[in-house]
């Protein structure tokens, strides 16, 4: 039986030793050795890079399941819930750091936007197949090469950070996206922005006035930027991104269906329900009690 209350929110410092805590990252070698208590499913409010070269196992990521196929990269961006499940043989390196420790020293502080594989256009996180050993081996120096660095009694955070920044840029050459998410520039940049703050910002159950104010555009501009690069309306998205978080706390939390009307700032539990069924089909707890069925 589910006892928890709400996803729990992990920081840097739940994956690091308590004496590198105020560190805003952290890169080491990942296996089945590597035990933090956490629960699973979570979320983070870091980005992560996994790459595996061994093992086997399923990597759900928000509602997306992917099968683990070695060598691969996974990546993630703070905010999305994430479930971990791998063989004993599991074996990789692990990045995981803050937007302030590599945005510090960059000009274009969008930078990381920029990258296919964080706040994905597409809501997707599939990973990077690495296909050529070349690159299998290029990426494996790099992080080596880190993690040799970051346990040196003097290490140089310049250097880490450069080492970092040349593995999401090289990922990034490999990364395949579709042709149309390609097209980079200010509307690309602008439908980024509105998923971080999504993410950010779900709970408030903000309407599209309320985003693009933030965004310091029109709603009707939000909306056909949006429409424009993934087919669908602002509040499409918004919805979406409502419906999967309620969906995660009907079955992997204890919470009634009005504490979790109210935690996500719905007017009262009749609009709560309504809503859900709506978008489903079905009655929030027809729904957690198909779910318990299954499980």
């Amino acid at each position: 039986m589910k006892t928890t209350t709400t996803l729990p929110i992990y920081s840097l410092r739940n994956f690091s030793p308590s004496e590198l805590q105020s560190r805003a990252f952290q890169v080491e070698v990942f296996d089945a050795n590597r035990h933090f208590a956490v629960e699973y499913p979570h979320r983070h409010d870091f980005f992560e890079v996994l790459y595996l070269k061994r093992g086997s196992g399923v990597h759900v990521i928000d509602d997306n399941q992917y099968e683990v196929k070695p060598p691969c990269v996974f990546f993630m961006s703070p905010g999305q819930a994430h479930k971990l499940e791998f063989s004993q043989d599991i074996e990789g390196y692990i990045y995981i750091f803050t937007s302030d420790f590599y945005l510090i020293n960059q000009t274009n502080q969008n930078r990381l936007l920029e990258f296919p594989f964080f706040f994905t256009i597409q809501q997707t996180n599939p990973p990077l197949k690495l296909d050529r050993e070349e690159d299998t081996a290029f990426l494996e120096k790099l992080f080596l090469k880190a993690v040799t660095e970051v346990n040196k009694a003097e290490y140089s955070e310049d250097l880490l950070r450069s080492l970092l920044n040349l593995i999401l840029v090289y990922a990034a050459s490999l990364y395949k996206v579709n042709e149309q998410m390609q097209v980079k520039g200010k509307g690309h940049l602008l439908v980024k922005r509105f998923f971080q703050l999504v993410e950010e910002n779900y709970q408030k159950n903000y309407s599209v006035n309320e985003y693009a104010s933030r965004l310091a555009i029109t709603p009707n501009h939000l909306t056909q930027v949006v429409k424009q690069l993934t087919g669908k309306t602002s509040n499409d998205i918004i919805q979406q991104k409502q419906l999967l978080e309620i969906k995660r706390l009907l079955i992997h939390t204890n919470l009634g269906v009005s504490e979790i009307a109210n935690q996500l700032n719905f007017v009262d539990q009749s609009y709560f329900t309504k809503f859900f069924k709506r978008m489903t089909g079905v009655t929030p707890l027809s729904f957690r009690m198909k779910s318990m069925k299954s499980t």
